[in-house]
């Protein structure tokens, strides 16, 4: 069983050897300002009617917001929808900059 939450620095090992698939519920404006390169846009409000069409249960999905809140949320619909190697990527997309690629955009 996988933890609700991931810390970057493993994140990032799983992003380098494709092990994972970053899905990003950030809003559209906050998308465009930063982003971690090959995450899939699904803003916080489309996953519900987008997740059981484009997400695959059995797929190790890494979700994404700007401090980790909306992603935690997210990752708990998730959970009970059946996805259970669904994780928060722990601090978001800011603990992603400061520890990892500090050339990702900080607001």
């Amino acid at each position: 069983m996988f933890e609700y939450e991931i810390d970057p620095a493993d994140a990032a090992s799983l992003l380098a050897e494709k092990g994972a698939r970053f899905i990003d519920v950030r809003e559209p404006w906050e998308f465009a300002a930063a982003r971690i390169e090959g995450s899939v846009h699904m803003p916080m409000n489309e996953v519900p009617g987008r997740a059981h069409d484009e997400l695959n249960p059995d797929e190790r999905l890494i979700i994404v917001c700007h401090h980790g809140v909306r992603s935690m949320n997210v990752t708990a619909w998730l959970r009970r929808q059946g996805f259970d190697k669904a994780q928060s990527l722990r601090g978001g997309i800011d603990a992603w900059s400061c520890m990892v690629d500090p050339a990702v955009g900080r607001y």
